[in-house]
């Protein structure tokens, strides 16, 4: 039994409806998007931007002719009352020729602009956009977070300028990243600054940058590496010249932590609950560790455990207490601290900016 035909009110809430449904999902296009590519912020991600675009009309156009043709035969040869059956014909010699040859030089098109881009993403820039040598930061891929390190400047200790998971990176000069891995294989990903690249042990891989404006920029690993893959993240804060030698004036350098009494407390936690087995901070002669982060200037970073949570007083109690509830499977054992002691570390941690 046919279905009844709906009737003119019917088809008008069916199109609002259908209406109501693409501004829901347009709106949610519109929303915070922090790990986004279709909104570059560098010229090497441009690039790759421009690549997607152009991909994207080829597609359309293939879609609107493929489309197109088909709705056109379909109705223009639909049955019609009376109608007799056609001659019956075998192929078309002009239409095979040219539905062949129509993609090949379609797919020409698409590989000249793709190889043309591969290749200048290949090969870092020997002199940055605003001048002078690129800025060269070491990646490496931990279990399960990111180590930074700035050969061009040197801390108190000797040894290059470290943190983790905050990528700090002036706006306005180009930066090569030489990406490893002590562990497993990752992938270093930070959408709208890049393209994403493997961190394989013992092999150097190269991605480069220009940051074209100052802000804040969040990516993460991309190859599954572990129970904590997901939770492997990382932010990239692009700010001005001037505040990034700022940054890296007191970054080289201990902080100066101003009450004396939590400065010797803290110091002593430090030394005695075993944070000083696994993490660095510039000050302390006992806490030289290199499995963990460097925790010279942990107060000053926005996030912890990676980048999954703030750098709050609440969030960090809780990593202290119990890293593993937060994070399992993460390097950082249970320290069962006390109350009191949680406390300590949380105000002197947030002390070292």
């Amino acid at each position: 039994m046919p279905l009844p035909r709906a009737s003119g009110v019917g088809r008008k809430l069916l199109l609002l409806g259908l209406a109501v449904v693409a501004l829901s999902l347009l709106s949610g296009c519109a929303a915070v998007v922090p790990q986004t590519t279709v909104i570059p912020k560098t010229d090497a991600a441009r690039k790759i931007q421009d690549l997607y675009v152009l991909t994207f009309w080829l597609a359309t156009l293939v879609f609107i002719g493929t489309q197109g043709g088909l709705v056109y035969i379909l109705w223009r040869y639909r049955a019609r009352p009376g109608n007799e059956l056609p001659p019956q014909t075998h192929g078309n010699t002009v239409l095979e020729i040219g539905w062949t040859i129509l993609p090949a030089v379609v797919l020409v098109v698409l590989a000249v602009p793709t190889i043309r881009t591969i290749f200048e993403l290949e090969t870092p820039p020997t002199v940055s956009a605003a001048g002078g040598p690129p800025l060269v930061i070491e990646v490496t891929g931990k279990q399960w977070w990111w180590e930074f390190k700035y050969p061009e400047y040197t801390a108190d200790d000797g040894g290059p300028l470290t943190t983790a998971n905050e990528l700090i990176v002036p706006t306005g000069r180009t930066v090569v990243l030489h990406i490893t891995s002590d562990n497993v294989i990752h992938s270093f990903w930070i959408p709208q600054l890049t393209g994403k690249i493997d961190a394989i042990p013992g092999h150097d891989n190269e991605l480069w940058f220009t940051p074209e404006e100052d802000g804040q920029y969040f990516g993460q690993c991309a190859e599954y590496c572990g129970i904590q893959h997901a939770q492997m993240r990382m932010n990239a804060i692009s700010m001005s010249t001037d505040n990034f030698q700022a940054w890296v004036n007191r970054t080289t350098k201990p902080a100066v932590v101003a009450d004396a009494n939590l400065k010797e407390k803290g110091e002593d936690l430090i030394a005695t609950s075993g944070c000083a087995g696994c993490h660095t901070i510039s000050g302390i002669t006992a806490a030289v560790g290199k499995v963990g982060p460097n925790l010279s200037h942990v107060g000053s970073r926005t996030t912890i455990a990676a980048g999954i949570m703030p750098n709050t007083d609440d969030n960090l109690a809780r990593w202290l207490r119990n890293p593993q509830e937060v994070k399992p499977g993460s390097g950082m054992p249970v320290l069962n601290l006390r109350p009191q002691d949680v406390d300590t570390l949380v105000d002197y941690l947030h002390s070292l900016k």
